[in-house]
């Protein structure tokens, strides 16, 4: 069998009691490194567990994914993946491997920032389509988020903004070199995505488009969900380009129309006093900004 298991978002103990008694029966445990983090180490995973944890990273799974099903046809192999292992990463292509080589597969979830995002009190009911904020280059400045936070907008929904991961990412010049160097692990902020965002923001108004969201957009920044020392922060959207979360891992939220149920939870995670004074009733239940 090859397990796919859900390790939560916070530390070792995340792991669900069957999540954990799997662990411990398998033939081997890959952990996968590269679409997201835990507040802890490979080392703590392993004192927790038990047992010896072999790092999968993208070129594993996407390029040499036969070594991690050798054997799962004959032994118990297990695929540990923060979060949930279908949440906001799928890992359908590892699968459908497994049953083309006629090995069977079993799912055990785990909490994911998919619906672990509901901790800032906005209705989960109420996102649309969940979007990704990659760091921008010199060369490289994609918008295409944008357009998904404005569809999203327009339906008076939330948007959930994963921002970026680039772990064992190499430079152009030692990719086309072919030289394995690679560059230190970095971890987009929210900050950062906020800035990018006002930034697309004034590109769209520079060239008369009708805006979906502005510097006073009342948005949610999160760091660190599930973790004791997360963090989360309510504020506009100018407010969160100067706010400082800490430590990774950061998501996003641009909001939608909010009941007031949502407001006063948002309250709670001001960035300031009035962050949220310029909000605007469109009717008696629904917020929007």
């Amino acid at each position: 069998m090859l397990y796919f298991i859900g390790l939560g978002l916070g530390d070792a103990k995340d792991i669900t009691v069957k999540g954990l008694e799997i662990v411990k029966q398998c033939s081997r445990v890959y952990l996968e490194a590269y679409t997201s983090i835990l507040t802890v180490g490979k080392d703590a995973l392993e004192e927790y567990y038990g047992r010896e944890l072999i790092l999968a990273d993208r070129d594993m799974v996407e390029q040499e994914a036969d070594e991690i099903l050798k054997g799962a046809d004959i032994s118990d192999v297990a695929f540990l993946v923060v979060g949930d292992p279908f949440g906001a990463t799928t890992h359908s292509d590892l699968v459908l491997r497994a049953v083309n080589a006629g090995i069977q597969y079993r799912v055990i979830h785990n909490a994911s920032i998919m619906n672990a995002v509901g901790c800032c009190g906005l209705q989960l009911y109420n996102f649309g389509e969940t979007v990704s904020i990659v760091f921008w280059t010199d060369t490289w400045r994609p918008e295409s988020f944008y357009d998904k936070i404005k569809k999203n907008r327009d339906l008076g929904m939330h948007t959930l903004c994963l921002l970026d991961i680039k772990v064992k990412e190499q430079s152009m010049e030692n990719l086309m070199r072919g030289r394995k160097i690679y560059e230190p692990p970095r971890f987009m902020t929210v900050s950062q995505a906020a800035e990018q965002l006002l930034e697309i923001v004034q590109n769209r108004r520079e060239r008369g488009d009708d805006l979906a969201i502005s510097e006073e957009t009342i948005c949610v920044g999160l760091a660190r969900v599930g973790a004791e020392d997360q963090v989360i922060r309510a504020g506009t959207l100018r407010q969160l380009a100067s706010c400082d979360l800490g430590g990774p891992l950061h998501s996003m939220i641009v909001t939608g129309h909010l009941h007031p149920l949502e407001v006063d939870m948002l309250r709670l995670s001001a960035a300031t006093p009035d962050a949220l004074q310029d909000l605007r009733m469109t009717d008696s239940s629904t917020y929007t900004s």
